[in-house]
């Protein structure tokens, strides 16, 4: 998510990032080079800029702090328990990937049906 003052890959200005643009403008991408999305995806994957432990909120307007991931799951599930009883199973849902494959979309329908208690589930296979 990107926040005040950071670009779409959440880098700020005081820390640097690579330069986009063509690598080698008389060769192709496909010989040797990374096309431009890929160079996107590579300048968004710097250390910085990924999470390293869980961050929650205590209140709503409470900024971010650290927890242990014992606290960040318990809160997850604490909040699908909430969801689920004041509003039952159908206000929960899944999405999942179709490029994923035939066993990780069977465990996140299974996830969605056993644990959950619901059919809301999207896997984006529509071809």
């Amino acid at each position: 998510m990107a926040t005040e003052g950071a670009d779409r890959c959440g880098h700020h200005a005081d820390r640097p990032v690579l330069p986009s643009g063509p690598t080698v403008p008389t060769r192709p991408p496909a010989v040797g080079r990374s096309g431009q999305t890929w160079r996107d995806t590579l300048r968004c994957m710097k250390p910085y800029a990924r999470l390293t432990q869980p961050l929650v909120r205590d209140e709503r307007s409470s900024p971010l702090r650290p927890a242990s991931w014992d606290e960040a799951l318990d809160r997850v599930s604490g909040g699908f328990a909430a969801v689920k009883a004041a509003h039952g199973p159908t206000a929960l849902g899944i999405f999942s990937c179709s490029k994923a494959t035939n066993e990780v979309n069977y465990a996140a329908q299974k996830y969605a049906r056993t644990v959950l208690g619901t059919n809301n589930i999207d896997s984006c296979n529509r071809t």
